[in-house]
This record gives C-alpha cells, structure tokens and sequence, in this order.
C-alpha cells in the first residue's frame, strides 16, 4: 500500500511541477548547476546572488555581486570559471574564495558559469 501512495503523490507532484513550469523542461545540468550554487556559493553570495550572503558580513572583502549586469559582464567566462576553480587569489581577488576544484568537474564549473550569466542576464566579455 505505501509503494502506492508514494507512486500516486509522485505522480501528482509530477503533474503539479509540469503545470507550474508550464510544460517546460528543465535541462538536468541547469538543475544542477543551481544545486550547486545554492550548495557552494549562497552562502557568500546570497540566494540571489547580490553578495549578501549569512557569511558576506564576516568577510574582509565582500563577496561579488553576480546579479551586477555590468560588473558581471566585464568577466570573461574563462576568468569566471578560474575563479570558481582556482579560488579569488587566481584571478587577482579575494583570498577568502575559495578553490571549488576538488568538490566540482571541470563541466559542473562550465554550468556554474552559464548559471551565473541568467543570474546577471549578461554575456561574458571576450577572452
């Protein structure tokens, strides 16, 4: 009976998620990509992404604004990726970002960039 209920709650989930979205799929690595940003960067840069995040009042430098259209926009995607991998000090920033390279690939750094750029609406400058 429990394997029941949980197949008709999934499947009325389902249908609820599909109406909201209105039908539209979300593609598994922009899911992830904002797993990941909700998992390694939130807390910095705040769930929307202003640099306003719980640890940003404890930070000698705050935290980037990746919802800064301009600022975000002046950052080639290759420096962003750098930067997610290597941690601030690669890019000439920060000390206090950290290196992501041994928690993220190399692919979940390249959907963390393209999540970036929704967050700011913005291409990166070229390289």
């Amino acid at each position: 009976m429990k394997t029941i209920v949980i197949s008709r709650f999934s499947a009325v989930f389902f249908a609820a998620a599909l109406f909201l979205t209105g039908g539209m799929a979300v593609s598994a690595s922009a899911e992830t990509a904002a797993e990941n940003y909700s998992l390694y960067c939130v807390q910095c840069h705040g769930t929307a992404g202003t640099g306003k995040g719980i640890n940003a009042p404890f930070l000698a430098v705050a935290p980037r604004n990746h919802s800064d259209a301009k600022a975000m926009g002046e950052l080639s995607d290759a420096n962003v990726a750098l930067a997610i991998k290597e941690g601030g000090s690669a890019v000439g920033k920060s000390t206090q970002m950290p290196s992501w390279k041994h928690n993220l690939t190399d692919a979940e750094i390249t959907d963390i960039v393209a999540h970036l750029r929704k967050m700011c609406k913005c291409t990166g400058a070229a390289k």
